[in-house]
């Protein structure tokens, strides 16, 4: 399927575009996603992704939370980290600036969800609480997310949690603590946490790439967005 591309530009306050917007070069409608990066910033990877699922038939928005850097090294991947923990607020309103911008582009139907990697899986989490208009969500090994009940509470739309068994930066019981938490509040919840797969299993271009996790954990989420968008 061809696809068609272009930047959009979220906030006049901000120099320069803040993000992309991909979709299927043609002029049906198609549900919408939003797409968060992982702490790289928006390299060829995360591109590649969007491209991908506007291949699958979505239209997909990619919010740059990192305003134009992109990391190659960890040490500067964890400063740009840094810079979004200590601006959350801020990151939280430019998602839903994206959102915004997502559900009033043409031929984008009104049901659409959110997904997200890594520091991006923690934002995803934190969208929804906060946004009800997403009718599906996917974190994928979204480090530091420690909810409350009185969080999980808020979420309203189903959930496809993807994990890897091997990441040292999010134990087990922590994944099963939200698990539960989520059960306890009566939420439609899959998590899924994939035996011999660390963290980001899903990118291959930083030596941490699972490819049968990475394959199975891919067609669930497009099958699971599928099944709840259209």
């Amino acid at each position: 399927m061809i696809v068609h591309s272009q930047v959009v530009l979220f906030d006049q306050k901000l120099d320069g575009p803040q993000g992309f917007f991909v979709r299927p070069a043609d002029d049906k409608t198609y549900p919408g996603l939003v797409l968060i990066q992982e702490w790289w910033g928006i390299e060829p990877h995360i591109r590649e992704l969007a491209n991908r699922l506007a291949t699958e038939g979505f239209a997909v928005i990619v919010p740059d939370l990192y305003h134009g850097q992109i990391a190659t090294e960890p040490n500067d991947a964890m400063k740009l980290v840094m810079m979004v923990r200590e601006n959350f607020e801020r990151a939280l309103s430019e998602v839903k600036i994206a959102t915004d911008q997502l559900l009033a582009m043409p031929n984008v139907s009104g049901k659409i969800g959110i997904m997200g990697f890594c520091m991006g899986g923690t934002v995803t989490y934190k969208s929804v609480e906060r946004d009800s208009r997403f009718a599906a969500f996917s974190p994928w090994y979204a480090g530091g997310y420690a909810p409350t009940a009185e969080d999980v509470a808020k979420i309203n739309a189903p959930v496809l949690a993807i994990y890897g068994e091997n990441d040292d930066g999010i134990p087990i019981v922590q994944i099963k603590q939200i698990e539960k938490l989520f059960a306890d509040a009566g939420k439609k919840g899959d998590f899924r946490i994939y035996p011999n797969a660390g963290h980001a299993f899903n990118n291959p271009d930083h030596g941490m790439y699972a490819e049968d996790a990475a394959k199975d954990a891919w067609a669930r989420a497009v099958a699971f967005f599928k099944h709840h968008l259209q």
